[in-house]
């Protein structure tokens, strides 16, 4: 039976304590910079091809954002943070999506850099000195809360000691689900062709495994066929993808698909498409819905009145 599987699949994840949903806010820099990276890290394409990050200027008819007091004036950098990676199409993804959050939103000044492997790098880009009153809104571009939105990006910015706000995550948000089924159609399962295994990176806190089993919540409810879907982890929590998928299969469901709950591809994502299934999605990439939600996050943050 489906529960059984679904039982056996997520028995090493149950009891994670909740997710801590208090939103942080600190201190970061905007600039960014490309040149004068170590050895073997990759340049990202969105900064190296806009190194100021600013459009020509506000577009006519940009329509404000209902409550936001920037509305009149000129807008915050938002600067992207992505976890990096060795892959250099992982880096591009991330070069694409923001182009595609450019594009949605033409007025905002969009920068990145990277927590590890690729530039600039988080301490580089809070290193750069400011435009005088630049305002800076710190977009994480990780799935779920964890360790490096909970202490790596927090202890950044403390250090920079500059003033700057800290956006939520991205996930768990229903429009990852949108994103997640759209990549799941892509790759050929039918609709409720049988159980989907949502295959996350995984962590060692557990706040962040917990957003991992909301999201497979979301995208239960969002796919609406009655199919189950098993949180999994690449990394540092059970059950792995390729258990899940065994489990089911086990349990007598010989159509599976994994659902790549990753931004782009790279290590993770070629370990989640060797897990067996029928069907293995590709990672989210560049999705509007994605952008979308890029930019909500950034919205959010500049609703939200800074602490210092």
């Amino acid at each position: 039976m489906a529960a059984d599987a679904v039982g056996l699949a997520t028995r090493t994840v149950e009891g994670l304590a909740p997710a801590a949903r208090s939103a942080l806010r600190s201190g970061v820099h905007s600039g960014v910079r490309t040149t004068g990276a170590p050895r073997g890290a990759l340049p990202c394409a969105v900064c190296a091809g806009h190194p100021a990050g600013r459009p020509t200027g506000r577009p006519t008819g940009a329509a404000p954002t209902p409550g936001d007091r920037y509305a009149a004036g000129r807008r915050p950098v938002l600067l992207a943070v992505a976890h990096g990676s060795r892959d250099q199409q992982g880096v591009a993804a991330t070069g694409a999506l923001l182009a595609r959050v450019r594009a949605l939103r033409p007025e905002l000044r969009v920068r990145c850099c990277f927590l590890d492997l690729a530039q600039p790098s988080l301490p580089q880009a809070l290193a750069e000195p400011a435009d005088a009153g630049e305002e800076v809104v710190l977009v994480p571009l990780l799935l779920g809360a964890g360790y490096h939105l909970r202490v790596d990006i927090p202890t950044a910015l403390t250090e920079a000691d500059a003033s700057a706000r800290l956006a939520p995550a991205l996930g768990p948000h229903p429009l990852l689900a949108a994103v997640l089924a759209d990549r799941l159609a892509e790759s050929g399962r039918p609709p409720g062709a049988g159980p989907v295994v949502l295959a996350a990176a995984g962590s060692s806190d557990p706040a962040a495994n917990a957003d991992t089993r909301r999201m497979a919540d979301l995208l239960a409810r969002r796919l609406g066929d009655g199919r189950p879907v098993v949180p999994a982890f690449l990394s540092a929590a059970g059950p792995t993808p390729a258990e899940a998928v065994a489990a089911l299969h086990a349990a007598g469901h010989r159509d599976v698909a994994v659902a790549t709950h990753l931004l782009g591809p790279g290590f993770f994502a070629r370990r989640a498409a060797g897990t067996g299934a029928r069907w293995t999605s590709a990672p989210l990439g560049t999705h509007d819905a994605l952008a979308r939600l890029v930019a909500l996050r950034y919205d959010e943050a500049c609703r939200t009145a800074a602490l210092r």
